[in-house]
């Protein structure tokens, strides 16, 4: 591994990089805030994906990519007069030590979960007014709804156990069912369907299992099993609107079985 002074010296390397770019690159110097935001989104979610395929390597790539966007907004911020990657990292950390009673006071702490739970408790004397006002808005729901139960089970509020929770589901599978079968109203359908989806991810927050993770596992599952039903079509000459769905159903067991 790098020593600290190594790690320093590349730090200094891309800021040096980063004004070159800035005073000499067209696209570059064109760059605000905005034309980033989405790009860093893309950047994020490609490193997601490195992190979920366990490629060690493209995580590192994709880890250099995203602190290039941080260099980015940090130059542009210094050039506005507003910040600069000073301001950056010293907010960061004396934020960290604020949050970290533990390590930087007189505070104890017994686990992990008391950690979690002063970290909240922290959060409101910043001068946050609610435990949820942390959560992005703009969080793709599963996303957001898994780190609103944290949230609030960081200040106590939650259920104890996970029958509990399952009781929970079933009691919202019914009540999906039950509006289902009125077949009266859409937005009723809809709420009863976003209950039980929030319960299902608490309970699979009680299981230990990452839901976002888990959809992702069962997507790549179905896209792996339908290309091969794909494929077999096509070495058969077929389309797949002309196969029956016993035919397909087949080739779909074929590659259940290949995994």
């Amino acid at each position: 591994m790098n020593s600290l002074k190594d790690k320093l010296s590349a730090f200094e390397k891309l800021l040096n990089i980063m004004d070159d770019l800035r005073k000499d690159c067209p696209w570059d110097k064109e760059q605000t805030f905005e034309s980033l935001r989405h790009l860093t989104v893309e950047e994020t979610y490609e490193l997601s994906e490195a992190i979920f395929d366990k490629d060690v390597d493209n995580i590192k790539k994709e880890l250099g990519d995203m602190m290039l966007h941080i260099v980015f907004y940090a130059k542009i911020g210094s050039e506005t007069g507003d910040f600069d990657m000073a301001d950056v990292l010293n907010y960061i950390s004396e934020k960290l030590i604020f949050r970290h009673p533990h390590i930087y006071g007189d505070v104890e702490v017994d686990d992990a979960q008391t950690v979690k739970e002063n970290w909240e408790t922290l959060k409101l004397k910043e001068g946050r007014e609610s435990v949820l006002s942390g959560v992005p808005k703009s969080l793709p729901p599963l996303v957001k709804a898994y780190r609103i139960q944290e949230k609030a089970k960081g200040v106590g509020f939650d259920w104890e156990k996970p029958e509990q929770v399952w009781d929970k589901v079933q009691e919202e599978m019914k009540e999906l069912k039950a509006e289902v079968d009125k077949s009266e109203s859409k937005e009723k359908m809809e709420n009863e369907l976003g209950d039980l989806m929030f319960s299902i991810i608490n309970y699979a927050r009680f299981i230990g299992v990452n839901p976002e993770d888990a959809l992702e596992k069962t997507n790549r599952k179905f896209i792996h099993r339908f290309q091969h039903l794909e494929s077999k079509a096509k070495d058969l000459g077929k389309s797949l609107k002309d196969m029956s769905l016993a035919e397909m159903d087949v080739f779909w067991e074929e590659a259940k079985k290949m995994e």
